[in-house]
């Protein structure tokens, strides 16, 4: 097996191609109650928000570790005048509870195969160790190894918070990377932003990753690999999974593995309030020759290893990647609620749709806004799938019947205010207004406003406010 590499990233890409397409809300309970060039950001102004109980408590006594471009590694790295110049001097020292503070700078992989940080020490469920952004400051993670950062050996209570990590992809060129197409130990082609990875030691568990800029990384965005407890928030993820011959996607999550021992959260993985685009694959996949994956976001085989966790996918915005825009195969639990998905599948003959099932048992895909290119998939539901319900979406008319549909489903414009540059914001006539159906867990919007403002919730990631 692998380690460094991202070998078993995306598994889905050799189960899916083979199976045919062949393939509401009422009497049926649901678990909760009812390539062209874009912009490398929005032009929609949106606002950081608090994350609520995302915020870590901590009662025990704390250290904060202050690490700046200037720094040294021989001082103390206690005080914002004495701070450290690595991140991984302060990752080394880290106990419960405390936190380090990244200042501006940028921050490279000590070596070619190595992290621009390796996080193997764990916190603690009243006490998460967090990384960073020092409060107005703009730290970058800039590496060409095999990842920006590494939670590995089992290392859980995890916050990676406010950071930008860039990876090589600006480095090299496409006719480089195809040419190490079988080369599977190049991590100047297979670098992955932040790798959650439970192959190595043990399985991390309880693990957050928010509001950071994740981008130009060659093998995925976000990959979390046996894991379990992974909240993924108010990120923006863009332009990954070009280069690498092991098949990347923006955000995966592969066989999840069981922790078992926190019931305090309905869901077990979040995935929320995130921008996912221009995540594709330009490199076929080593293992068959294929270019497949590259999608938004992908549950990918989380069934094979006993999981039993419920996911919630809600209020992102999914855009102008290469494979399906959220993507699940043999994977369980999911709601899919109130996201936009616009225009994936950008690579030839990828078949998923902007949302697809796949070989999965009790999902919900309620209150999204799909829009998909002419003649190609809206969505996927497959004929192996069990228990799945798709409603009060809408689709536009693109010539392609909607392979899940429920009574509910608009067929219309969704009238956005300027997709072509990234706002995704509804026009005051859009039909996805006041027309959802009510999801009581999603009280805010993917800015944080109030989900409800008229008679009913609207339908995508947007609240008309």
């Amino acid at each position: 097996m692998m380690i460094h590499g991202l070998s078993f990233l995306s598994l889905s890409a050799s189960a899916v191609l083979p199976w045919a397409l062949t393939g509401m809300l009422q009497g049926q309970k649901i678990r909760e109650s009812v390539v062209t060039d874009v912009p490398q950001s929005s032009t929609v102004q949106e606002k950081k928000l608090p994350n609520r109980n995302l915020i870590s408590a901590t009662t025990a006594a704390t250290t904060t570790y202050y690490v700046s471009g200037s720094g040294k590694d021989t001082n103390s790295g206690l005080t914002a005048s004495s701070p450290f110049r690595t991140p991984q001097r302060a990752a080394n020292l880290t106990q419960p509870g405390d936190t380090v503070l990244l200042m501006n700078g940028v921050y490279t992989n000590s070596n070619p195969n190595g992290s621009g940080i390796d996080i193997t020490r764990s916190g603690s469920a009243n006490a998460w160790i967090v990384y960073k952004a020092y409060p107005g400051h703009s730290p970058k993670i800039q590496f060409n190894g095999w990842h920006g950062i590494w939670i590995k050996d089992g290392a859980s209570y995890i916050e990676v918070n406010d950071l930008e990590i860039e990876g090589n992809n600006r480095n090299i060129s496409l006719s480089y990377a195809l040419s190490q197409k079988k080369n599977t130990n190049n991590p100047l082609t297979s670098g992955s932003c932040i790798t959650v990875d439970g192959r190595t030691k043990s399985h991390p568990h309880h693990v957050r990753i928010l509001n950071s800029k994740l981008h130009d990384c060659g093998a995925g965005g976000i990959s979390a690999i046996e894991t379990d407890y992974l909240t993924v928030d108010g990120n923006e993820v863009f332009n990954n999974a070009w280069y690498s011959p092991f098949g990347g996607s923006g955000i995966s999550m592969l066989r999840n593995w069981n922790y078992g021992n926190d019931n305090s959260q309905k869901y077990r993985n979040i995935i929320t309030r995130n921008k996912v685009y221009r995540n594709q694959m330009y490199v076929p996949w080593i293992f068959n020759g294929k270019i497949q994956d590259g999608n938004g976001i992908i549950f990918d085989r989380l069934r094979e290893s006993g999981y039993q966790g419920s996911s919630l996918v809600a209020n992102n915005v999914v855009y102008l990647n290469g494979g399906g825009g959220i993507h699940s195969f043999r994977s369980d639990k999911l709601d899919i609620i109130h996201n936009t998905s616009y225009l994936n599948n950008q690579s030839p003959g990828i078949p998923y749709g902007n949302v697809s099932l796949n070989d999965v048992r009790n999902a919900n895909v309620l209150n999204n806004i799909l829009y998909s290119r002419s003649g190609a998939p809206i969505n996927v539901d497959s004929s192996k799938n069990t228990n799945t319900t798709f409603n009060y979406n809408l689709y536009n008319d693109n010539g392609y019947d909607a392979s899940g549909s429920g009574p509910n489903d608009i067929i219309a414009d969704p009238q956005f205010i300027n997709a072509s540059g990234g706002d995704f914001r509804l026009k005051s006539t859009s039909r996805a207004i006041n027309s959802g159906s009510r999801f009581s867990y999603l009280t805010t919007d993917i800015l944080g406003n109030p989900r409800v403002r008229g008679s009913g919730p609207d339908r995508g990631a947007y609240e008309m406010q």
